[in-house]
């Protein structure tokens, strides 16, 4: 989901962009990773389309043929039938791509994580809270007394070391280059999910029903991006944090989300600016402004990202066959009102019941390229709705990473890749060395999709 490579880092450090629908937003490619394959541990190689990042460096290639080192971030591993002792890990792959003819993926290795003394982390839903110590704050912690850790997003650093966000915090997380934990940040108070006026990082399995306030129960840090000059993290949730909605209504109130801006060029991390982004909404029957909450951001400077927006029900084996909305959004907080430190408090709302305050001004939302058109996934046999089998696109698309395209006749364009988080869907599993059957009796690949776009600097 990363911008990678410093030649990527100088070529996107230009003008601001400008969002124009459709225009010279061309699918070139497709690779499909079957639902039954495993990693280097053993276990199925699913949900990597969580994140995924270009590792700086290794992307090269001009005229027609390219090729890097992709890596692919799952998240806490299957969980149809509660969450289960799944390691942490990324998933590397060698990609080459013959824009308009051939996307290819080829698996290397997996690098499990593990926290900061070295025992493996865990896909169980937290039940307890390990206290803060030395420099980490209070993490959320299983029965098995391992750090709890639902993966969504990640990007990487030049020095082989990788930020990764999570749900359950929510946090970010930051792993050195063997895979094991160095920091974390613990966002504003307003954040932390809280039960009976208590820290409680449970996800609704451990302990039922929403927090009181802070983040939802799976709508944490979906997604996060460092900006081009390495120094620039930003981090936002899926959707809006508790008491920034309607608790009657979540569905249609939940559109108002924090981003995040942190400052890394000093010792540790330092919280810049707190803006407010107002999520696009859809419709389905009689359900009107539903809202399409986001599940990935990728920074293209220090004021303007990526941000994909999805609907959730639509897609192959789900309750539609169809997607109504999946779009990738150019985010401008050029002119939003920076709320650092105002709402920032355990209870503290922006949008009191979901309506967003007054003198509060949201970054700026465009469409850049919707995913649903059927016109270019047709192109590599691909659709969003009937028939509702393997070739209709599964439900959750959750990743980006954005490549230069080279191309001094187009130096606007780059290549958009955008990955597919399968939610290890498959006949033949195996995860945490017990065997698995799914019981949609379903197998769902992990698809990547290639997109070639543009990206006009502002007039």
């Amino acid at each position: 989901m990363r911008a990678g490579g410093l030649v990527l880092v100088a070529l996107l450090a230009v003008a601001p962009a400008t969002a124009r629908d459709n225009v010279g937003n061309r699918l070139e490619g497709v690779a499909r990773i079957a639902s039954n394959a495993r990693d280097s541990q053993g276990d199925t190689l699913g949900g990597i389309g969580s994140g995924m990042a270009l590792v700086p460096g290794s992307w090269q290639g001009a005229n027609g043929r390219y090729s890097g080192r992709l890596v692919m971030l799952p998240d806490r591993g299957w969980n149809r039938k509660g969450t289960s002792d799944y390691q942490a890990r990324l998933q590397y792959f060698d990609v080459t791509l013959t824009p308009g003819k051939s996307l290819t993926l080829t698996f290397r290795r997996t690098q499990l994580l593990s926290d900061a003394a070295g025992f493996p982390t865990t896909g169980l839903d937290p039940s307890g809270v390990r206290a803060a110590a030395g420099k980490f704050p209070d993490l959320p912690v299983a029965k098995n007394g391992h750090v709890s850790l639902d993966s969504e997003a990640l990007a990487l650093s030049g020095d082989g070391s990788a930020w990764i966000s999570d749900e359950y915090g929510p946090y970010i997380y930051h792993f050195d280059a063997r895979g094991r934990m160095i920091a974390a940040i613990r966002p504003p108070d307003a954040f932390i999910p809280r039960r009976a006026g208590k820290e409680n990082f449970s996800a609704g399995e451990t302990a039922k029903g929403e927090p009181q306030s802070g983040r939802q129960n799976n709508q944490g840090f979906e997604g996060i991006s460092i900006a081009p000059d390495g120094r620039t993290l930003f981090a936002v949730t899926q959707s809006a944090l508790v008491q920034d909605l309607d608790p009657a209504d979540p569905k249609q109130t939940r559109g108002n989300v924090r981003l995040l801006q942190y400052d890394l060029s000093g010792t540790e991390p330092r919280l810049a600016h707190e803006y407010v982004i107002a999520l696009p909404n859809w419709s389905e029957g009689k359900k009107n402004n539903l809202v399409a909450a986001q599940s990935e951001i990728l920074a293209l400077n220090g004021h303007q990202l990526l941000m994909l927006c999805r609907d959730s029900n639509g897609g192959f084996t789900a309750k539609r066959a169809a997607s109504n909305f999946r779009r990738v959004m150019l985010v401008d907080v050029a002119v939003a009102t920076d709320v650092k430190g105002k709402y920032d408090g355990a209870d503290d709302s922006i949008a009191p019941q979901g309506v967003l305050r007054r003198g509060i001004m949201p970054g700026k939302l465009s469409t850049l390229l919707d995913i649903n058109d059927n016109e270019q996934l047709a192109r590599f046999g691909l659709h969003n709705g009937l028939p509702n089998d393997r070739n209709d696109l599964y439900e959750k698309w959750e990743s980006m990473a954005l490549a230069p395209i080279h191309d001094p006749k187009a130096p606007e364009d780059y290549f958009l890749f955008v990955g597919s988080d399968n939610d290890f869907i498959t006949q033949n599993g195996r995860m945490a060395g017990k065997p698995y059957s799914d019981s949609s009796g379903a197998n769902v690949d992990s698809l990547v999709l290639v997109y070639r776009i543009s990206l006009a600097a502002d007039q």
